[in-house]
């Protein structure tokens, strides 16, 4: 069978399954995994801390949120893409900005319509979720667009990763579901201790990120921690933060936080540590390779955050 031979850029007329993978790509699904399951875990605990009824509006009403939410992070990851292409021609080769999969131009278009869409959807669904995808998107644009570039300046840096996924999205989003579903908004202790928890942990994946970009980000004068610090120390204090999230989940259970199953909490972060520090042993700092499966792997504890959590709030 002969193969499609493929011309670059990528044009959605000619070959749409390639266009669509390209798009995934240019998307960053860790990051697309991780808003929807924040999603969908603060639309769980909204729901069943509530005395709403299950409709079909519902599923629609979440569908909406998690769609504007997608669209935002589309916005805010392309818009990093456009920017970066030199550097990412260096550290992340496979995006299809820059190998050439998607013209620049193709990129612009992509994010232009994606935070256009996110925000007009917003608007519809409510003033808790336009305010939350307002502000995220004024951060994510501050943190790729001149003149602030605040990625440029590892403090400013982290503190846009930390405050949009820690803050903005736990506390915005569950606001909304909670307005949507009881009629108020109102935050209980336990979407307090999720959004410490994430805010944290997210400190961890915002220093961490930078340790496979080492090489780009010398070359193009973009300061990091990890240039600043090294590769071994960033390691070891991603470590240490992560670990001190999952003890002081474990605390929160055996104080017995109000609306939380304490065993739950107890034995999943017990678990979950555990298996970071057997997880982390042996990994090649030397080896670009070893540091990207263990950022991604960083990133599937965040995930299981969102499964965790919402369980330990449902079964009481």
């Amino acid at each position: 069978m002969s193969q499609v031979r493929l011309t670059y850029p990528l044009k959605f007329w000619q070959n749409p399954s390639s266009w669509f993978y390209s798009l995934g790509k240019f998307s960053r699904p860790h990051t697309i995994i991780g808003t929807s399951l924040s999603v969908f875990a603060l639309s769980c605990i909204a729901f069943f801390t509530s005395q709403h009824q299950l409709t079909v509006n519902t599923f629609f009403q979440v569908f909406g949120v998690w769609l504007s939410c997608i669209l935002g992070n589309l916005y805010i990851v392309g818009l990093n893409q456009l920017e970066d292409i030199e550097i990412d021609q260096i550290n992340k080769p496979h995006l299809p900005l820059a190998n050439g999969e998607f013209s620049k131009q193709t990129g612009q278009i992509i994010v232009i319509l994606s935070g256009i869409l996110s925000l007009i959807l917003a608007s519809f669904l409510g003033q808790w979720l336009f305010a939350t995808v307002s502000f995220s998107l004024v951060l994510g644009t501050a943190y790729s667009l001149p003149p602030f570039r605040l990625k440029r300046f590892p403090f400013w840096a982290a503190f846009c990763i930390f405050t949009v996924r820690g803050v903005v999205i736990n506390l915005g989003l569950f606001l909304h579901f909670s307005e949507l579903f009881s009629g108020q908004a109102f935050l209980p202790l336990s979407i307090w201790l999720l959004t410490l928890f994430v805010l944290i942990f997210t400190v961890a994946i915002a220093i961490f990120k930078d340790v496979p970009d080492l090489e780009g980000d010398r070359q193009y004068q973009i300061t990091t921690f990890t240039l600043i610090l090294g590769k071994e120390k960033i390691f070891k204090l991603a470590l240490g933060i992560i670990s001190f999230c999952y003890l002081g989940m474990i605390l929160a259970g055996l104080i017995q936080v109000s609306q939380v199953n304490s065993w739950v909490l107890i034995f999943a972060h017990l678990l979950l540590l555990i298996l970071l520090w057997w997880r982390s042993q042996g990994v090649n700092l030397e080896e670009k390779t070893e540091i990207s499966r263990f950022y991604q792997f960083i990133w599937k504890l965040f995930f299981l955050e969102y499964l965790v959590f919402p369980i330990a709030c449902i079964i009481q």
